[in-house]
């Protein structure tokens, strides 16, 4: 029946929920089971009594229900949950309802590696060894779709693999929120504590969500101070930096900056095709026949720049468009399955953002840029931003020779023709493109 149940809801969850149930005894059709706290009774009622009493009638036809009652002896809880046997996977806890799994995909092994994250994967790495803590808590934060959930998993699943003792606890803010109300309401909240002060490393995603809640923030202030003092380890991952969460409470907003904040920077075109090279991979394992042509994957690095997950979301259309019309994964075939989504990446970087960028850059003023002088200090700029024009924008030749003075197509044209080369045998042009790009994508 056990291991029944363990392939059922899975090790974590029989871990943390199911092992620590003590069958107390069986009358009237009702088979009664010891619970370390009325939170956990409640929990295991809610979400995992009918698989239990299943597997328990299999076994005797005379039980009809269940009933959960806290244990008498309060030594339960410890010899059970706060110190589960070497052997187990370490908890990773769960909500009530829309539980959080683990995603099997998210590991440090899955995770490209480049300049813009290599700090924040160094920090999470460090911390997955399970050593002594080093900065308390690590903040990660960073816009959607740069890996910060990534991390957040892979460090957890780091911690199941070295250290299978600890009681390692996965949350979002949001779920924190949600059983704080729920231990209110049900006036469970010593429960409450005594789940979230009894762990060795506690995770939270989102932690945003907690500002203007005032009493959300009250308790995880608490919470964090407790755990700090035991010197358990925090992780916190927001979408910003602590200091630019809006609502957020000084001394909860003090403690965040209290540890390690790493900021994952935007993606740059060499970590996108990075990524893009990895999910080739695994996507040929899908599509075994398909081929990807020659600037395929350089298209879409340039093209795609704002959000990994959209990027991703590309590469696996494209390949499950190209098995089902039978084609070869080729720029045309790109441009027309992506249509959408280019169109929405152009939106993001226009002429004028360029033409300002590049006046910047080489510290000339705009109209100069763009006006009629020919002194090679302007021009020069000038054809840079052409040619960017031409490779982050959808905009035509005589388009981008209107909008620098009103310059003929062909002019345009021997313009980027000419950084191309340039940019192969000038290093001094190809650092200047490359930063450029980086900025403008960022």
């Amino acid at each position: 029946m056990k291991d029944s149940l363990r392939k059922a809801v899975g090790q974590n969850n029989y871990t943390t929920w199911i092992e620590p149930l003590k069958f107390r005894n069986l009358q009237d059709g009702i088979a009664t089971f010891d619970v370390p706290t009325n939170f956990m009774g409640n929990y295991v009622s809610q979400n995992f009594s009918d698989l239990i009493l299943h597997e328990l009638k299999s076994a005797d036809h005379d039980i009809q229900r269940l009933s959960f009652a806290v244990a008498a002896n309060s030594d339960i809880r410890a010899s059970t949950v706060d110190a589960p046997a070497k052997e187990q996977a370490p908890q990773v806890a769960e909500q009530p309802h829309l539980q959080v799994q683990l995603d099997k995909r998210f590991t440090f092994d899955s995770f490209v590696v480049a300049k813009p994250n290599e700090l924040a994967h160094a920090a999470a790495l460090r911390v997955a060894e399970g050593g002594p803590v080093t900065f308390n808590p690590l903040f990660l934060y960073g816009g959607v779709g740069l890996g910060r959930t990534h991390l957040m998993h892979a460090i957890a699943w780091e911690l199941q693999s070295r250290r299978p003792d600890l009681h390692v606890l996965y949350l979002s803010a949001e779920r924190f929120m949600y059983l704080f109300v729920e231990a209110l309401r049900d006036r469970k909240m010593m429960d409450f504590k005594s789940i979230f002060r009894s762990v060795d490393v506690l995770m939270v995603d989102d932690v945003q969500f907690i500002a203007g809640k005032d009493s959300t923030q009250e308790e995880f202030f608490h919470t964090f101070n407790a755990l700090v003092d035991q010197n358990k380890q925090i992780i916190l991952a927001a979408d910003r930096a602590p200091g630019e969460i809006r609502d957020l409470e000084e001394r909860v907003k003090s403690r965040f900056q209290s540890g390690l904040i790493v900021d994952m920077h935007p993606t740059d075109y060499e970590l996108r095709l990075g990524i893009l090279q990895s999910k080739v991979g695994q996507q040929m394992d899908n599509y075994p026949d398909l081929t990807v042509e020659p600037g395929v994957l350089e298209f879409l690095a340039h093209r795609i720049s704002t959000n990994v997950r959209v990027l991703e979301g590309a590469l696996t259309r494209l390949f499950a468009f190209a098995s089902l019309v039978g084609r070869k994964i080729d720029m045309d075939l790109t441009q027309d399955c992506l249509a959408d989504v280019l169109r929405a990446s152009e939106r993001k970087i226009t002429v004028e953002e360029i033409q300002r960028k590049v006046s910047e850059h080489y510290n000339i003023r705009l109209s100069d840029m763009i006006g009629p002088k020919r002194l090679r200090s302007y021009s020069r700029p000038r054809h840079v931003a052409m040619y960017l024009c031409k490779q982050l924008t959808s905009r035509s030749l005589p388009e981008i020779g209107r909008r620098f003075g009103g310059r003929d197509h062909t002019t345009v044209w021997k313009a980027i023709k000419m950084i191309e080369e340039l940019g192969q045998r000038d290093a001094q042009i190809a650092e200047d493109l490359e930063l450029l790009r980086r900025s403008l994508e960022a």
